[in-house]
């Protein structure tokens, strides 16, 4: 078990914990994205990169995550009129015309353009940790969500650490949604939640979760929040973004057209372990 200090706090989680191996982090510290570690695209393989890149800038060593005023849906065919910013830490996908790809989230998707299928972190197992700031505006949900890296098709799994819409939060209490899909894994079954905790997710909070074998578990400022007693078995890689979808009743929270622009979401780091003992 990591060793998880009692406050949400940036100074009381320190990089090092006892029993566990560093294996991946991004503290942001650079000017530029590090693209030895994250694909700037989202699903591109459904669209193009041209029309799924992250819109986002890198300030006072965090990834903010920026959706535009003037910014194009990211795969109007498909996913209508939603838009969206995100990065992510592998890409597979198969010839053009094809439906062999990552996430086919509507049965209508082909490859529409040829990629180039990479891994940069796809762990099977591990302990990963957060801390960010979500959205305060509506019809804007951020996330950090896995998925499986889907060369067998079957392990489509996707575990979502979580998720927060901005319409959803304010001062003392906010929603977070968080569990597991299994897409086309006949070994899943839906296990999906939305608690509402007291906090702001408008603020920096520390979300984490640890995914063994046999279980995942999943944490918020450090305080264990529920136990799933299932588990993918094969890798996954993680998607981190900002989504828009400017409707009245949107699945990521009711749009103001009022609101300005740019919609953010603040990242302050990404770390990812492994028990020094093994699972």
């Amino acid at each position: 078990m990591v060793d998880k200090p009692s406050s949400g706090d940036v100074e009381s989680n320190p990089l090092q914990k006892p029993g566990y191996r560093l294996e991946f982090h991004d503290e942001f510290d650079d000017p530029v994205l590090d693209a030895a570690k994250w694909v700037p695209y989202y699903l591109p393989q459904w669209s193009s990169r041209a029309q799924s890149r992250p819109h986002y800038c890198l300030k006072e060593s965090q990834l903010v995550l920026q959706i535009n005023r003037e910014q194009q849906p990211w795969c109007p065919e498909f996913d209508g009129e939603v838009k969206c910013s995100s990065i992510q830490t592998g890409l597979f996908a198969g010839p053009v015309g094809s439906k062999l790809g990552q996430h086919r989230f509507n049965f209508a998707c082909v490859v529409r353009e040829a990629q180039t299928n990479v891994q940069t972190y796809t762990p099977r197992y591990g302990y990963f940790e957060l801390r960010a700031k979500g959205p305060a505006t509506g019809a804007n949900l951020a996330s950090m969500w896995m998925i499986g890296y889907e060369d067998i098709p079957e392990r489509s799994g996707e575990i979502a650490l979580f998720e927060v819409v901005g319409a959803h939060h304010s001062p003392g209490a906010s929603r977070i949604r968080y569990g597991l899909h299994p897409w086309s894994d006949p070994k899943l079954k839906e296990e999906f939640y939305e608690e509402l905790l007291p906090c702001d997710t408008a603020r920096y909070h520390i979300y984490g979760l640890e995914w063994t074998p046999d279980r995942i578990d999943f944490y918020f400022d450090n305080h264990k929040i529920r136990t799933i007693p299932q588990s993918p078995d094969y890798p996954m890689q993680f998607m981190l973004g900002l989504y828009e979808l400017p409707a009245e009743s949107a699945w990521t929270g009711k749009y103001d057209p009022l609101a300005p622009y740019p919609k953010e979401f603040s990242i302050d780091y990404f770390r990812a372990y492994q028990p020094e003992a093994g699972y």
